[in-house]
């Protein structure tokens, strides 16, 4: 949660009660509440409860009482609910220690925020940003296709370039990263994740319209100083991790991060000639410097990052020096470069610690050479981004503020196979958002930012955000907002080239492909109750969400025989729900579960349709169980199950028989599992498996046989191509 802020309106507020064994609590009466180092204090009335103003200048609270031991707890919320105080006797030394839990549902944060730290991503393999999610049940994970093997996700029904992706709060997998970005950033850099649902902030942009996924690196001033991660699994796939980290003085850091993975299996377990995985390569390079003087009220970071990655896939004969755009045998190569520059400062005016700006900037340079078969496919994406925000006060704390001028420039240069495509898009923009912060009661967010953009034009982005306390820890939310984009349909749908369909785009005169921009309201309710359940915690939250577009480019599979891109003629929606319920059953046994319904449709060129190969219903389970650490000693277990609904297959009636699928998948479950063991505060040792059940598209390649004939078709995926995948790891750290 944010800090509280300083303002005589708002209370804290709680209840003191005596620790009575074998025996219900009872309150204590009189007992003295005060801030620390401060003369401003109160007692508890007959109920034990008590009301005090919050002081900004503490942020400690000391409860004492005569014959009990004084305590001192940090505030960190207004209702800081049962303070039990013990009698003032003589007892051996006890350390009670309860961690937070590694994911968290704020019940004072104004959007619904959902707060990953990177324990949780421990609890798979995570070798990547699009591994992170396996046990969070936040987000939707897909793969692509059956060729290329990339890793999608999706939030509230919709596929990833509905998200707003960014690092540290600056745009980052975007454009011509938008496949195969999620791999570029490896889960061991990553600190934490904020994933917010609906419409974003206002600061981060115009183009978010389903959710925003924010990942924070680690810090080289608190990370360790030395981090290394080793994996392996039985397909040949082999990571290596690093991280240095040097401290130059008390306020100046700086680390250095090397990622490498090589995938050299030449994995075709179900017998159709394709690989069920792309043989790959990659490395990963990022130097990055921290600088931190509380004293002076500043704050920076500088990063610089390299990657080459590359891909080679296709059938399991294809040699690529004799067979590139022959017919010997179909396959394909993906080369990409990429370097990301990037840094940001921050200043706090010591004398108004409510008062700060912050100026960040950020330049990337993205190039893929590629070829699928015998379609040629190149990008080169060059980025450039600054954002300058201000925040302050209106009168009171009660009142804030932020406003800001952002700069984005980016350059397009594509070609497939012979037809070239150039664009350039620019953008500035003016942004204010006013935040009203009451602690308890209402709190709302309301944005409003103007941006004048040579492609879409002058247009208006609102976003607002609402939280109301019910009662005693529940939160009911709501939001609205408006997103509108450039579709990058051929970077954003590189699976076609895996096929033999026809590219058809209808023009509309519009500026992104003779086509119009994408534009959706989102609109959505939350409600949030944590309960103590035989003296645990529950969590229970269920959430509902739409997304009505305007425009839209609609990509439709529904020909076998081509893909067409055309604008939105008609309604698209997407209606998500999610029910979420967490309880640990047990200490340190933790269960998590979530069901999730999509009702998502489109009005295509041959009538409304469901979305394709879009799962109807998801059923999450995770269960996670760690025993208590001895000499720092420790088994964490953690268990997974996933099972997805039928979704719905594009339209294959006009293939001959051999080659047509049903008009809906069957359900399945997806099972993963992972035991670590810790041995010090240095050394652990996990494994694990993925996909334990062993399920598999039995189809996942139409004509398989015959790539360059008319029926060829990897895209209908919807489920996994690998078998069952088992893994060892280890992790050292100094």
């Amino acid at each position: 949660m944010g800090s509280l802020c300083c303002n005589a309106q708002l209370q804290v507020v709680g209840k003191v009660m005596e620790y009575r064994e074998n025996k219900k609590p009872a309150p204590v009466v009189n007992a003295n509440i005060y801030w620390l180092s401060s003369s401003m204090g109160t007692t508890t009335d007959i109920e034990g409860d008590f009301r005090i103003p919050f002081n900004p200048n503490s942020k400690k609270l000391v409860i004492s009482s005569v014959g009990y031991r004084s305590d001192t707890i940090p505030v960190n919320r207004p209702n800081l609910g049962n303070i039990i105080l013990y009698p003032n006797v003589i007892l051996d030394e006890v350390i009670v220690e309860k961690e937070v839990a590694p994911i968290q549902k704020s019940l004072f944060k104004v959007q619904n925020v959902v707060s990953v730290d990177s324990r949780e991503m421990l609890k798979a393999a995570c070798c990547n940003l699009s591994e992170s999610f396996e046990t969070n049940p936040a987000v939707d994970v897909n793969v692509s296709d059956a060729v290329l093997g990339a890793k999608q996700i999706q939030m509230l029904g919709l596929n990833s370039p509905y998200l707003m992706f960014t690092q540290e709060n600056m745009p980052s997998i975007r454009g011509a990263s938008q496949v195969f970005g999620l791999s570029f950033i490896p889960g061991s850099w990553i600190e934490s994740i904020q994933i917010t649902k609906g419409a974003g902030s206002i600061l981060n942009g115009f183009e978010s319209i389903s959710g925003h996924i924010n990942s924070e690196l680690v810090k080289p001033l608190t990370d360790q100083r030395v981090f290394l991660n080793l994996y392996a699994n039985n397909f040949e796939r082999y990571e290596f991790n690093s991280r240095l980290n040097h401290n130059i003085s008390d306020q100046l850091g700086v680390g250095l991060y090397v990622h490498a993975n090589l995938r050299n299996g030449y994995i075709d377990d179900n017998g159709d000639s394709f690989y069920d995985t792309p043989v790959a390569k990659q490395i990963n390079l990022m130097n990055r410097w921290q600088l931190m003087d509380p004293g002076s009220g500043w704050v920076s970071y500088a990063n610089i990052q390299y990657l080459s990655d590359t891909k080679e896939l296709g059938q399991t004969n294809f040699e690529i020096d004799e067979d590139r755009f022959t017919t010997n045998a179909w396959g394909s190569e993906i080369a990409t470069s990429r370097l990301d520059i990037s840094a940001k400062a921050g200043y706090v005016f010591p004398e108004l610690p409510y008062q700060s700006f912050g100026f960040q900037t950020a330049y990337s340079s993205h190039k893929q050479d590629s070829f699928y078969g015998l379609n040629q496919y190149d990008i080169n994406h060059n980025s450039f981004y600054s954002n300058f925000i201000f925040n302050s006060i209106i009168g009171s704390t009660q009142h804030k503020f932020k406003t800001g001028l952002s700069y984005t420039h980016d350059t397009y240069d594509e070609q497939v196979n012979s037809t070239p495509y150039a664009r350039t898009d620019n953008s500035v923009g003016a942004f204010f958002e006013y935040t009203y912060d009451s602690l308890e009661g209402l709190s709302f967010v309301a944005g409003l930012r103007a941006d004048n953009h040579n492609n879409l034009g002058n247009f208006l982005t609102p976003r607002f955000h609402l939280r109301y306390s019910l009662w005693d820890k529940a939160s009911f939310r709501a939001s609205f907002g408006r997103g509108i984009r450039g579709a990058n349909i051929l970077a954003e749908n590189q699976q076609m080239f895996a096929s033999s369909r026809a590219i058809s785009i209808l023009e509309n005169n519009g500026n992104y492909y003779d086509l119009n921009p994408e534009k959706a309201w989102n609109y959505g309710v939350s409600f949030i109750q944590k309960l103590y359940v035989w003296n645990r915690v529950l969590d229970f939250s269920i959430d509902y969400y739409r997304t009505q577009f305007e425009n839209q480019v609609v990509v439709d599979w529904e020909n076998p025989r081509e893909i067409s891109f055309y604008n939105l003629e008609g309604e698209s929606y997407s209606n998500s729900i999610q029910v979420d319920l967490n309880y640990e059953v047990l200490q340190n046994f933790h269960l998590r579960t979530t069901y999730k319904y999509f009702d998502v449709k489109t009005d295509y060129a041959g009538g409304r349709l469901e979305k394709p190969l879009q799962p109807n219903y998801r059923f999450f389970i995770n269960l996670n169980y760690e025993t208590q650490k001895l000499s720092e000693k420790q088994w964490r277990f953690d268990f997974t199950s996933n099972w997805l609904g039928r979704q719905r297959i594009p339209d294959t009636s006009a293939n001959p028989e051999a080659f047509q699928l049903p008009e809906w998948s069957s359900s399945y479950t997806l099972l993963n599992a992972q035991i670590t063991r810790v041995f010090s505060n240095m050394f652990e040792l996990y494994f694990g498996g993925e996909n334990i059940g062993n399920f598999t598209q039995n189809t996942p390649i139409l004509s398989s046989n015959d790539p360059f004939g008319p029926y060829f078709d990897s895209t209908l995926l919807y489920g996994p191509v690998l078998h069952s995948l088992y893994y060892i790891g280890f992790r050292y750290k100094i």
